[in-house]
């Protein structure tokens, strides 16, 4: 262990941090990371927004860039211009040259492919090869992974998951999704990176959003029915309230803003409260299907709309949550609001690149 700890030195990775006192024999050296050692980007490809940021290696956030996207279906091409304007923006507010990157991470709202293709029908791709997209333009390694799963990487690494045994971070946005995060487990599945299985903190996503919590319900986007998607995703949200016929039209324009301002309205009771009493209901129905098959110790309410909702709603999701799930199980988790907001995928991204020389010993990708 001395030798590969000289060589993290050696290499600039860690640097001593002083010392402290032992039970017997000499005192111990405490060994931090240097943030200067490298910058990396991690990047959020949302259905509501194109996210940027440029952190140290410590993942401190040094600068970001958000972009409004409200389009239904988002071609690759323009996404891509808006990912290499948005590295080109916060490298240049740090100083930073984008060659000297240690590697951009992107976190991407479907399945990807042995880290390279993206399957993403909410955005209508299919195989796109958007890692090698990026890569010619940047030329800097790209490492790609679904967002679910780098928010869960966020919030095990730096937020509510830190000390958890097992943890499920649930996503909340336009789309719903769920990460399992693991100490020392590594749950794979078959669309799944490899990087997070480098580290001491494991993850893989669930398709949580398209599970059944009503045989009858109303049509998913996904082509099936009763989805919780369609019950607690941004869209179906709003929808569900504007359908109303009491319903005030929102002042904003944007979904993310109009949320807010849903939440907002609850707070003075009425027609806007009784729509996050249903979704509070739904969402219980689903974080207790996962409590009873995956027995974790934490549950994290995340995503920008897990954010949005999560004051408004999670007593009300703890109750129907002690409802549904096994009173055993039940007794042995907690619930709690996440961590971060919407900078939530790309911090979790920026930990690619972060893993990866980590896994090479120090040393930087070609």
């Amino acid at each position: 262990m001395s030798n590969v700890v000289s060589d993290l030195i050696n290499d600039g990775v860690v640097a001593e941090a002083g010392l402290v006192g032992s039970d017997g024999g000499r005192p111990r050296t405490l060994i931090q990371v240097r943030g200067e050692f490298g910058h990396v980007v991690g990047v959020d490809i949302g259905e509501t927004h194109v996210q940027i940021g440029l952190f140290d290696y410590t993942l401190q956030t040094l600068a970001t860039a958000t972009y409004s996207v409200a389009a239904t279906r988002l071609e690759p091409e323009p996404v891509v211009r808006l990912v290499l304007a948005g590295v080109e923006e916060v490298v240049s507010a740090v100083g930073v040259e984008t060659g000297a990157l240690l590697g951009v991470g992107v976190g991407v709202p479907g399945a990807v492919q042995t880290g390279e293709l993206v399957h993403a029908p909410t955005l209508g791709w299919s195989a796109v090869p958007l890692a090698d997209m990026l890569r010619k333009e940047l030329r800097v390694p790209v490492y790609l992974d679904n967002c679910a799963r780098t928010l869960g990487q966020a919030e095990m690494w730096h937020g509510a998951g830190r000390g958890s045994r097992r943890a499920i971070v649930a996503l909340l946005g336009v789309g719903v999704g769920a990460a399992v995060a693991t100490a020392s487990e590594s749950f794979t599945g078959s669309f799944t990176g490899s990087f997070a299985d480098m580290t001491s903190t494991t993850s893989t996503t669930s398709e949580w959003g398209h599970t059944v919590i009503n045989v009858h319900g109303r049509p998913c986007r996904c082509g099936s029915r009763g989805c919780l998607e369609a019950y607690v995703g941004a869209e179906a949200i709003l929808g569900d309230y504007l359908a109303l016929p009491d319903a005030v039209p929102f002042e904003a324009g944007h979904t993310e803003a109009r949320l807010a301002e849903l939440v907002a309205r609850a707070a003075d009771g009425g027609s806007a409260a009784e729509v996050l009493d249903t979704v509070a209901e739904h969402l219980g129905i689903g974080i207790a299907n996962l409590i009873n098959l995956l027995s974790p110790d934490l549950v994290v309410l995340s995503g920008w709309a897990g954010q949005t909702l999560g004051p408004a709603i999670l007593p009300a999701v703890r109750e129907a949550v002690r409802r549904h799930a096994l009173s055993y199980m039940y007794g042995q988790v907690r619930i709690e609001p996440g961590r971060f907001g919407q900078e939530a995928v790309a911090l979790g991204a920026a930990t690619l690149p972060v893993v990866q020389v980590l896994a090479s010993g120090g040393v930087r990708a070609a």
